[in-house]
């Protein structure tokens, strides 16, 4: 049987460069195991920090090491790919934040006409911008803390309007509450506020970051998760919880190990469990994702409410992320976890 060339992309331009290229090296032992090596061959494109795609020794060379190239001697062009991706038959793109799960890796992979693993540009789009990920949410009739969306505009162009917004935020959304850009993954830039000078600060530094914000007002509650795997019909794992003892689940929090724990699965009655999986698959089907996404919630224990946080349509996926451990937990383990990514992402492209 021909085996199925697997272009596994990695790298990328973003923050979470990193973060990519231990997703790569983690799918490519998957990909290692005994059942998944009859059926696939992989060829590992890595996309350096300037844009420059690499394929053969080198991108081979940091999928082994897992360490990035740091000082680059290309000029980038990216237009000019290498001649190994006509060698392809799908494509497994792990490249989190920007540039790799907002649509536009996936609008160039489309124009490829290759299959590739994930969300098209619709649902990566949707489910990367907090403001218009929240629209689609609230469409669903999914609920959701109450948030304000600003603009860059308004925080830095006009001095007379900002004093007015703020009171806005203080009115409506209280303290504390978190202000986001509303296009970074991984928590980058996110700031918990309790103050006005510290709510102007954290404004003042998300329009660094992006043109469009997103403001949403805190609560104490637990936050828990769900992975969602499939195409049309897809199906919710169970559930897990993250604790931690930091201030909130910053970007240092997230990827410094022993800063916090996932407990899996997380200890809830069964009927919050059964309407959180039931809301993750509502939320996935909302943004118009396909293939795998993670679902944030916040469980509030006192009211038994439950809010939709985010959706994340190309989450972490090291051996020890939260995706690949959930669906480990509901009995698909690691290696089978990435085949089935691979064949939905065949089926969806039939």
């Amino acid at each position: 049987m021909t085996k199925l060339r697997v272009g596994l992309l990695f790298g990328g331009r973003s923050g979470e460069h990193e973060v990519s290229i231990s997703s790569a090296r983690a799918i490519a032992r998957a990909l290692s195991w005994e059942e998944n090596v009859s059926k696939y061959e992989i060829l590992p494109f890595y996309i350096q920090k300037d844009g420059f795609w690499q394929a053969g020794e080198v991108a081979q060379q940091v999928l082994d090491t897992g360490v990035a190239i740091q000082n680059p001697a290309q000029t980038p062009n990216l237009w000019t790919f290498p001649p190994q991706t006509a060698e392809v038959d799908v494509w497994f793109p792990i490249l989190h934040g920007p540039n790799g799960e907002d649509g536009t890796i996936q609008g160039l992979l489309t124009l490829n006409q290759v299959p590739f693993v994930g969300s098209g540009v619709l649902g990566s789009a949707v489910g990367m911008d907090k403001i218009a990920m929240k629209t689609a949410f609230a469409q669903a009739g999914l609920p959701q803390v109450k948030y304000k969306a600003i603009t860059r505009a308004q925080v830095w162009s006009n001095p007379c309007v900002f004093p007015k917004l703020c009171d806005e935020i203080e009115s409506t959304l209280g303290y504390p509450c978190f202000v986001k850009p509303a296009n970074l993954g991984s928590s980058v830039g996110i700031a918990k506020v309790r103050s006005r000078q510290e709510l102007e600060a954290a404004l003042d530094s998300a329009a660094s970051y992006d043109r469009r914000i997103i403001v949403e007002a805190g609560v104490v509650a637990r936050e828990v998760e769900c992975a969602v795997l499939g195409n049309d019909q897809p199906q919710a794992s169970v559930i897990g919880e993250i604790t931690f003892t930091s201030d909130f689940y910053d970007y240092e929090t997230k990827y410094t190990e022993g800063k916090a724990d996932l407990l899996i699965p997380a200890a809830l009655p069964a009927a919050i469990v059964s309407q959180i999986q039931e809301m993750a698959i509502q939320a996935f089907l909302a943004v118009d994702a396909a293939g795998l996404s993670r679902v944030d919630f916040f469980y509030v224990e006192a009211t038994g409410e439950i809010f939709i946080n985010e959706i994340n349509t190309l989450p972490g996926f090291t051996a020890t992320s939260m995706y690949p451990q959930l669906w480990a937990a509901t009995g698909i383990p690691f290696e089978k976890l990435v085949d089935q990514l691979i064949q939905f992402a065949l089926e969806r492209s039939k």
